[in-house]
């Protein structure tokens, strides 16, 4: 039994006024000071809708649903909440059946922000006169992760899964002919930020539906220097969603009676979980120190799915302007040397597998500290650290790994990489054991016999020295490879993982012949060159190339950048 924190007076102590941060309409506010559950007769006010995940996962695929005690028990799958359901009014209205939500079903045209909140009061959807731009708690009420995590510089939506129910909402991906991205579906909420992010840019939190993440847009886009366009779904109805009403149960526990959830009043930091006992703890490790925990008397405790765990965000709060984490001050957040050794709070992992296509190596969190992302200076090319997307985002991390591979983060921001995350377990609400699934769908790659003479390059000068060797016969998992299927070429592929600092040079099994390690990450673009030469495209702010004596002439246009080359073996 883990024994109890004590509570002291500033624990107990209570934020009793709050800067407004929500532009919605004067009717949010007219709530009588009841307690959610008498205020509807009973009913949750703030009903959590489940995340449609009905798939199990590994740390890099799919598996069958794990049985108690067994690693990766107790994911998000094996829970079923409120199941999501929606009604069809029949007049571009769609309403929600769990939350009492009604929705517009077409977003329309994107706008700007301004557009967005001015657009709200005019609004006359289906002949009613109070929509409303949502909030973040009301928009992510429709987020569901069935959805697939693209490449965000694909630009083939086609086998792509949005992250909404698209049998009652119209939805786009980003438009390749206008310039945009795949993952450019961002939609609006009324949340601003309270501080800023990149370089004190005023921000909006918003959902995009095309990736599955909240995130703080500025209301400029830093490509066109405009103002930043999004989708808009406009809301009616239950002004109380989103709302919590905590209630500190005196005993180390929260109760939020908005939801019927449990929540530890402290996080993992404060009970020394982990290898290191500082509270960090990879997916795996979450998952299994959650359903083991006894606390408080209870033993049913578990790891949040996404979508109850950002239920417990504050959008009042943020590292910058409260000096503490972005949650309710009845909590207790584990503060901590951030990258950059800046004082900060934890990300929480959640039970919830951030799938893409063919891998599902990454899991969900909330940012309750800053979104920390790593982005390059303009003029001199040196990454910065800053806050990129907020306190209150929803981003993923790797499930297992080694952080010192990401130096400076991973996708478009940057994005902090830690593997290692910090948990804040839940009990009750709607959730109710779930024992299988459906048929798998997406299988983890089988190590393949190694047949080295067959894969050797000219000469088998490829596959000299000793550490290429060890290190090809010692790797478990293939690098790149999901799907392996015979009678795949004799050949090797070149390719540097848009997350990664590293290079790699691959036989078409998977198996790694050699890596490169750079202090860059690689841009996107890649050439094609008759050489044993490897090219690695470095974003800068300017355009050189350069050449060396024993490579070839060759033009080449670029907007940003330079190319490195390196020999086989330096």
């Amino acid at each position: 039994m883990i024994k109890l924190p004590q509570n002291t007076t500033e624990e107990k102590a209570r934020l009793r006024s709050h800067r407004t941060v929500f532009l919605c309409t004067t009717m949010a506010f007219l709530i009588a000071s009841v307690s959610a559950a008498e205020a509807s007769g009973g009913r949750l006010s703030y009903e959590i809708v489940d995340t449609a995940q009905v798939r199990c996962y590994d740390n890099n695929a799919e598996m069958e649903y794990p049985t108690p005690n067994a690693d990766f028990f107790g994911q998000d799958a094996q829970y079923i909440g409120n199941e999501p359901a929606y009604k069809d009014n029949g007049d571009g209205t769609v309403t929600d059946l769990n939350t009492g939500l009604m929705w517009q079903s077409d977003p329309g045209e994107k706008m700007t922000f301004k557009q967005a909140v001015a657009g709200a009061p005019k609004c006359r959807e289906a002949g009613y006169t109070d929509w409303r731009l949502p909030t973040i708690k009301e928009l992510y009420s429709l987020i569901l992760f069935s959805g697939t995590d693209p490449d965000p510089m694909s630009r083939d939506s086609s086998r792509q899964k949005p992250f909404i129910d698209t049998r009652y909402f119209k939805f786009r991906y980003g438009d390749a002919a206008r310039g945009e991205r795949i993952i450019d579906s961002q939609f609006a909420t009324c949340t601003e930020y309270v501080s800023t992010t990149m370089r004190g840019d005023q921000t909006v939190f918003g959902v995009n539906f095309a990736d599955g993440r909240i995130k703080g847009y500025g209301m400029r886009s830093p490509r066109t220097a405009t103002d930043k366009t999004f989708y808009v779904l406009y809301v009616r109805g239950n002004a109380s969603y989103g709302k919590n009403d905590f209630k500190d149960n005196g005993n180390g526990t929260v109760t939020d009676r908005a939801t019927g959830l449990m929540w530890m009043k402290v996080d993992s930091g404060v009970l020394k979980a982990g290898r290191k006992k500082d509270g960090k703890l990879n997916w795996q490790e979450a998952l299994a120190w959650a359903e083991s925990l006894e606390y408080a008397g209870y033993s049913d405790w578990r790891l949040p799915n996404v979508k109850e765990l950002q239920s417990i965000v504050d959008y009042t709060r943020s590292p910058a302007t409260t000096n503490s984490a972005a949650i309710d001050p009845v909590f207790e957040a584990t503060s901590f040397a951030a990258e950059g050794g800046r004082e900060d709070y934890p990300c929480y992992w959640s039970g919830t597998t951030h799938a893409g296509l063919s891998r599902a190596s990454t899991a969900a969190y909330v940012a309750f500290g800053r979104s920390f992302g790593w982005m390059p200076n303009r003029r001199t090319g040196q990454y910065m650290l800053m806050d990129v997307h907020g306190a209150g985002s929803q981003r993923s991390d790797p499930k297992s790994g080694d952080p010192s591979r990401f130096p400076y983060g991973r996708g478009p921001q940057g994005d902090v990489i830690r593997i290692d995350n910090f948990v804040r377990c839940v009990r009750g609400g709607a959730a109710e054991p779930r024992t299988s699934g459906p048929e798998i769908r997406m299988r983890q790659v089988p190590k393949r016999p190694q047949r080295m003479g067959e894969r050797s390059g000219p000469g088998n000068r490829m596959l000299q020295g000793p550490s290429v060797m060890q290190s090809r016969e010692s790797r478990e998992q293939p690098t790149g490879v999901i799907i392996n299927e015979e009678g795949a070429f004799k050949g090797y592929t070149l390719f540097a993982p848009i997350d990664s600092t590293t290079t790699y040079l691959m036989d078409n099994e998977g198996r790694t012949i050699n890596a490169w390690r750079s202090d860059y990450r690689p841009a996107h673009s890649s050439i094609r060159v008759v050489a044993v030469h490897a090219y690695r495209h470095k974003p800068a702010s300017h355009c050189t190339v350069r050449r060396q004596p024993y490579i070839f002439t060759f033009d080449i246009g670029c907007k940003t950048g330079y190319y490195i080359t390196e020999e086989f073996h330096g």
